[in-house]
């Protein structure tokens, strides 16, 4: 499990492919300090295991699967990517509860200035749009926002001077694509109410009197 809080951007020191499989060999310089082989490390949003340590260089297997669901197949050797540890009993607990399970992948529809800041609009699948609430969290290449406004097919984050220097939000521009991890709250609650709903419940008859529930 993860905050969203990233350590520092590794450096893609080599991409092999291989029949069902990726090596990815990454160079950092803080969080390498501390890992040993079998950690679980954020990259980008997507949790991988360290399955070698040698240097200044970490390596990870990346599976079919995981190079369908997220954009780590886009991966080149120079590129950038967000970096963050497992979380330790004794962690702050910054950001928000991520666990590095990519919901989908989004692209950047635009990037506007606000001076010191600012505003990213990401488009993404109607399920995923679904699930965002606004002003409520959300994962973005394993860096944790916070949802400003919620489009047809699109939501919309800001963007502050620290984060833009900091993680690889700062370097992408339109047309580039993010891993998107939703709240794990809000996809609980989702669950739970869609159960609720097939049950004609008077827990949901409350609700939509109340006007928690749209009709």
């Amino acid at each position: 499990m993860f905050t969203g809080i990233i350590v520092e951007m590794g450096e893609v020191a080599a991409v092999e492919r291989r029949t069902g499989i990726l090596h990815l060999s990454l160079r950092a310089k803080e969080i390498i300090k501390d890992v040993r082989i079998g950690d679980s490390i954020s990259i980008n949003g997507v949790c991988l295991t360290a399955v070698d340590v040698k240097n200044d260089t970490l390596k990870f297997d990346l599976s079919d699967e995981t190079l369908r669901s997220t954009n780590l197949g886009q991966l080149r050797t120079g590129n950038r990517v967000n970096l963050e540890p497992s979380l330790r009993p004794d962690s702050k607990l910054g950001g928000h509860f991520v666990l590095g399970h990519v919901d989908g992948i989004g692209r950047i529809k635009s990037k506007i200035d606000m001076g010191d800041a600012f505003k990213v609009e990401i488009e993404a699948s109607g399920e995923i749009i679904h699930l965002l609430v606004e002003k409520g969290s959300v994962a973005l290449d394993g860096i944790s926002l916070t949802v400003v406004d919620i489009l047809k097919d699109s939501f919309t984050v800001v963007i502050i001077p620290h984060t833009a220097k900091n993680t690889t939000i700062g370097l992408k521009g339109p047309g580039e694509t993010v891993n998107i991890e939703i709240d794990i709250i809000g996809k609980y609650v989702a669950r739970f109410l869609n159960k609720e709903k097939n049950k004609d419940s008077k827990l949901m008859k409350t609700l939509t009197e109340e006007g928690f529930i749209k009709k």
